[in-house]
């Protein structure tokens, strides 16, 4: 009985992990409809154009956010596995996610406020950090009550 419920506890997991991934792609082709010129790259621009305290900065949060993304992430499986909650397993995946999903946030404000064109560096770190998030089975199990 438990065996099954920590399956239906991970497939839930798995689409929660999956739909939020899902909104990064969902993210760029509303870029596309909206703002289709920023696709077309032109890489002999400079990486930090003239509004570049704005670019520097998202780019120190996003990074901060990717780092802090994976310590609250453990945070939450150690209490998990601590007080042998499964819930907490859920809260770690989509806290992670979360911080994530901001990064590829400040790549789409940077498109709308200044069309910059290498937003897709957001997105890819973004993307990178949903990938390490993918849940697994074996937290679950952690943090399932023991008998």
């Amino acid at each position: 009985m438990q065996n099954q419920n920590i399956e239906q506890q991970y497939r839930t997991l798995v689409i929660i992990w999956a739909v939020l991934l899902m909104s990064q792609f969902i993210f760029l082709v509303l870029i596309y409809i909206i703002k289709p010129e920023v696709f077309k790259f032109d890489f002999s621009k400079p990486l930090i154009s003239e509004n570049s305290m704005l670019i520097i900065a998202l780019a120190l949060i996003s990074i901060s956010n990717f780092a802090i993304s994976f310590v609250l992430k453990k945070k939450y499986l150690d209490q998990a596995v601590a007080e042998q909650k499964t819930a907490l397993v859920q809260t770690a995946m989509i806290i992670g996610c979360a911080l994530c999903e901001s990064i590829s946030l400040f790549g789409l404000l940077l498109v709308f406020i200044e069309g910059y064109q290498y937003f897709f560096l957001w997105f890819a770190l973004a993307i990178l950090g949903f990938i390490l998030h993918f849940p697994r089975r074996e937290n679950l199990i952690a943090a399932s009550y023991k008998v």
